[in-house]
């Protein structure tokens, strides 16, 4: 049997195996877009981008969660500090894009709505575990 040299702590394994499977929701959002692009579902030119906003940003900030997990563990960090590291992206992840489709929600829309504000929330969640990550780094 293959031996691994890299070790997770169980709490970064137990969130990137649940980050793993949050991919194929993404993959279902890719299939949506495409029913988009071929018309079959009408949207305004505003939810068509958050459409594709929503989905992008699901998928680019899962991967930077994966990534982050390993990192975090390199870190040492533990505590409130060592959990922010871990969780604070994948957070994230689910905010923006969720706040995307969220704000985009109801007929004929051609500007956001107040749930505009949970994009802002994945923000700040986003900025709190890359500087917590990077300062964690930069002190192991």
């Amino acid at each position: 049997m293959f031996e691994s040299t890299l070790a997770l702590s169980d709490a970064s394994r137990i969130i990137a195996g649940i980050g793993l499977l949050t991919i194929v929701t993404i993959e279902f959002g890719g299939m949506f877009l495409l029913r988009i692009a071929a018309g079959k579902v009408p949207l305004t030119d505003f939810q068509k981008s958050f459409s594709r906003a929503g989905h992008a940003h699901a998928g680019v900030l899962v991967i930077l969660s994966l990534v982050s997990l390993i990192l975090a563990d390199a870190t040492g960090l533990d505590g409130f500090w060592g959990w922010t590291a871990r969780i604070a992206i994948p957070t994230a992840a689910v905010l923006m894009s969720g706040g995307f489709f969220a704000a985009m929600a109801g007929a004929g829309r051609t500007a956001p709505n107040r749930f505009i504000a949970i994009v802002l929330v994945g923000a700040a969640s986003l900025a709190l575990g890359v500087v917590t990550l990077g300062i964690g780094l930069l002190l192991a």
